[in-house]
Protein backbone atom coordinates (compact mmCIF):
# COMPACT_ATOMS: atom_id res chain seq x y z
CA UNK A 1 0.00 0.00 0.00
CA UNK A 2 0.92 3.65 -0.48
CA UNK A 3 0.14 6.34 2.07
CA UNK A 4 -0.01 10.01 1.07
CA UNK A 5 -0.04 12.67 3.78
CA UNK A 6 -0.82 16.28 2.92
CA UNK A 7 -0.01 19.49 4.76
CA UNK A 8 -0.18 23.23 4.15
CA UNK A 9 -3.87 24.00 3.68
CA UNK A 10 -5.64 26.97 5.18
CA UNK A 11 -7.27 30.36 4.69
CA UNK A 12 -5.62 33.05 2.55
CA UNK A 13 -6.65 36.40 1.06
CA UNK A 14 -6.95 36.89 -2.71
CA UNK A 15 -3.52 37.51 -4.22
CA UNK A 16 -1.80 35.62 -1.43
CA UNK A 17 0.27 32.44 -1.49
CA UNK A 18 0.22 29.00 0.06
CA UNK A 19 2.44 25.94 -0.24
CA UNK A 20 1.09 22.41 -0.16
CA UNK A 21 3.25 19.39 0.57
CA UNK A 22 2.58 15.70 0.07
CA UNK A 23 4.78 12.93 1.47
CA UNK A 24 4.57 9.35 0.24
CA UNK A 25 5.37 6.25 2.28
CA UNK A 26 4.80 2.51 2.15
CA UNK A 27 5.18 0.57 -1.08
CA UNK A 28 6.24 3.57 -3.14
CA UNK A 29 8.23 1.62 -5.72
CA UNK A 30 6.44 1.88 -9.06
CA UNK A 31 5.02 5.38 -8.56
CA UNK A 32 5.47 7.22 -11.85
CA UNK A 33 3.79 10.54 -11.07
CA UNK A 34 2.46 12.61 -8.19
CA UNK A 35 0.32 15.70 -8.09
CA UNK A 36 -2.88 17.34 -6.90
CA UNK A 37 -6.54 17.25 -7.78
CA UNK A 38 -9.05 19.70 -6.34
CA UNK A 39 -12.80 19.71 -5.83
CA UNK A 40 -14.47 23.13 -5.51
CA UNK A 41 -17.82 23.33 -3.69
CA UNK A 42 -20.56 21.86 -5.86
CA UNK A 43 -18.19 20.90 -8.69
CA UNK A 44 -16.39 17.83 -10.04
CA UNK A 45 -12.88 16.89 -8.97
CA UNK A 46 -10.26 18.14 -11.45
CA UNK A 47 -6.55 17.61 -12.03
CA UNK A 48 -4.55 20.70 -11.04
CA UNK A 49 -0.89 19.75 -11.51
CA UNK A 50 1.23 16.64 -11.89
CA UNK A 51 4.95 15.89 -12.01
CA UNK A 52 6.39 12.72 -13.51
CA UNK A 53 9.52 10.86 -12.50
CA UNK A 54 11.45 12.34 -15.44
CA UNK A 55 10.65 15.85 -14.18
CA UNK A 56 8.05 16.73 -16.79
CA UNK A 57 5.00 18.59 -15.52
CA UNK A 58 1.36 19.22 -16.33
CA UNK A 59 -0.76 22.18 -15.24
CA UNK A 60 -4.42 22.89 -15.70
CA UNK A 61 -5.01 26.01 -17.80
CA UNK A 62 -6.66 27.72 -14.84
CA UNK A 63 -3.44 27.64 -12.77
CA UNK A 64 -0.69 28.05 -15.38
CA UNK A 65 1.69 30.85 -14.46
CA UNK A 66 0.47 30.90 -10.84
CA UNK A 67 1.14 27.41 -9.47
CA UNK A 68 4.45 25.54 -9.52
CA UNK A 69 4.88 21.85 -8.73
CA UNK A 70 8.23 20.48 -7.56
CA UNK A 71 9.62 17.36 -5.95
CA UNK A 72 12.21 16.19 -3.45
CA UNK A 73 13.03 12.64 -4.45
CA UNK A 74 15.18 11.96 -1.39
CA UNK A 75 12.20 12.71 0.88
CA UNK A 76 9.52 11.23 -1.41
CA UNK A 77 7.76 14.58 -1.18
CA UNK A 78 6.02 16.80 -3.72
CA UNK A 79 5.25 20.49 -3.22
CA UNK A 80 2.72 22.80 -4.85
CA UNK A 81 3.55 26.50 -4.58
CA UNK A 82 0.33 28.45 -5.10
CA UNK A 83 0.73 32.17 -5.88
CA UNK A 84 -1.72 34.90 -6.87
CA UNK A 85 -4.56 32.91 -5.38
CA UNK A 86 -8.11 33.65 -6.50
CA UNK A 87 -11.47 32.93 -4.84
CA UNK A 88 -12.14 30.34 -7.54
CA UNK A 89 -9.13 28.38 -6.25
CA UNK A 90 -11.18 27.57 -3.13
CA UNK A 91 -11.49 23.79 -2.95
CA UNK A 92 -10.48 20.65 -1.15
CA UNK A 93 -7.09 19.66 -2.57
CA UNK A 94 -6.17 15.97 -2.78
CA UNK A 95 -2.67 14.64 -3.26
CA UNK A 96 -2.56 11.93 -5.91
CA UNK A 97 -0.03 9.24 -6.72
CA UNK A 98 -0.11 7.21 -9.93
CA UNK A 99 1.42 3.75 -9.69
CA UNK A 100 2.14 1.08 -12.28
CA UNK A 101 2.08 -2.42 -10.77
CA UNK A 102 0.66 -5.05 -13.13
CA UNK A 103 -1.89 -2.37 -13.90
CA UNK A 104 -2.55 1.29 -13.06
CA UNK A 105 -3.53 2.46 -9.57
CA UNK A 106 -4.36 5.83 -8.05
CA UNK A 107 -3.60 6.63 -4.41
CA UNK A 108 -5.07 9.60 -2.56
CA UNK A 109 -4.19 11.85 0.32
CA UNK A 110 -6.70 12.78 3.00
CA UNK A 111 -7.59 16.12 1.41
CA UNK A 112 -6.88 19.61 2.71
CA UNK A 113 -9.13 22.69 2.54
CA UNK A 114 -7.89 25.79 0.72
CA UNK A 115 -10.12 28.84 1.17
CA UNK A 116 -9.33 32.08 -0.69
CA UNK A 117 -11.45 34.92 0.68
CA UNK A 118 -11.14 38.51 1.82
Amino acid sequence: QVQLVESGGGLVQPGGSLRLSCSASGSIFGIIAMGWYRQPPGKQRELVARIFNDGSTYYADSVKGRFTISRDNAKNTVHLQMNSLKPEDTAVYYCNGLKSSAGWYDYWGQGTQITVSS
